[in-house]
């Protein structure tokens, strides 16, 4: 109990220091984002039918990012990866941090049942249901393909609802500008891609556990739905689902930027 709350106190100074500093950068621009394709080389992450996660992933990553490049050419984007290669869960947050970005972008593709369908939008944070915590559990387990992930990641367990809980407190700090960019994501899907949203929801992701900046984890639909997956292999729903990703990001740096 005494560790838990000193990491709580801890946690609490990290926000107000991470808050007070956000809040009188008066000159704040939206720099650099770093975008994250989920899974790839020997982790395939959800198999659909005919496709895997990690390459509509890839797909989608890269074409958020040449949107960013082609439009907002004031933004240095950053990929995790832009081939069929495997990234450690810990080396993803580590470029984001080594690229002082301004937020994390990690797209991933879903799995459930077969009448499961619909996007959703993860922050750092607690479970508030059982379905967010399987989802957290199977992005997790990930680490499974890494040598040394009881070393990387604090003996992490990711069976166990404790671990999850405790690596929440890391990003409490972003939680705001993580919420209002994965908000006006599930707008988008919603309202102009026609998609239907599952909601802007929290969960403790490896993935966004060390990044030091706002960060979201996109679910971009079930690849286990026969109908999804079809929309999600098609040219035009790739360029819609990526479209409205820009779009997101582009409101959202537009937005806090005229809080200066």
């Amino acid at each position: 109990m005494r560790n838990i709350v000193t990491v709580s106190v801890l946690a609490l100074v990290f926000f107000l220091l991470s808050s007070n500093r956000l809040e009188y950068r008066k000159d704040y621009k939206v720099r650099t984002v770093v975008i994250d394709a989920g899974h790839g080389g020997k982790d395939n992450g959800c198999n659909g039918k005919v496709s895997h996660e990690a390459d509509v992933a890839l797909s989608l990553a890269l074409q958020v990012g040449k949107l960013i490049e082609t439009n907002l050419p004031d933004v240095k984007v950053v990929y995790t990866r832009k081939t069929d290669t495997f990234v450690e869960l810990i080396d993803r947050a580590g470029i984001a941090n080594k690229n002082n970005a301004d937020l994390f972008i990690s797209i991933h593709l879903n799995s459930g049942p077969a009448a499961a369908y619909g996007t959703e939008t993860y922050s750092m944070g607690l479970h508030t249901s059982k379905g967010n915590l399987d989802v957290a559990k199977r992005e997790n387990s990930v680490i499974l393909h890494e040598d040394n992930y009881k070393e990387n990641y604090g003996g992490f367990d990711p069976n166990s609802p404790q671990s999850h809980i405790l690596f929440t407190l890391h990003q409490s700090a972003y939680m705001d500008n993580s919420l209002r960019f994965a908000q006006k994501v599930e707008n988008e899907f919603k309202h102009r891609v026609g998609r239907s949203s599952r909601g802007v929801k929290q969960a403790g992701f490896l993935v966004l556990w060390k990044s030091y900046m706002p960060s979201v984890l996109i679910e971009c639909g079930f690849l286990t739905n026969p109908t999804e997956e079809k929309f999600l292999n098609d040219k035009t729903g790739q360029s819609y689902m990526a479209s409205g990703i820009y779009r997101a990001f582009k409101d959202y740096k537009k937005e806090l930027e005229a809080m200066n």
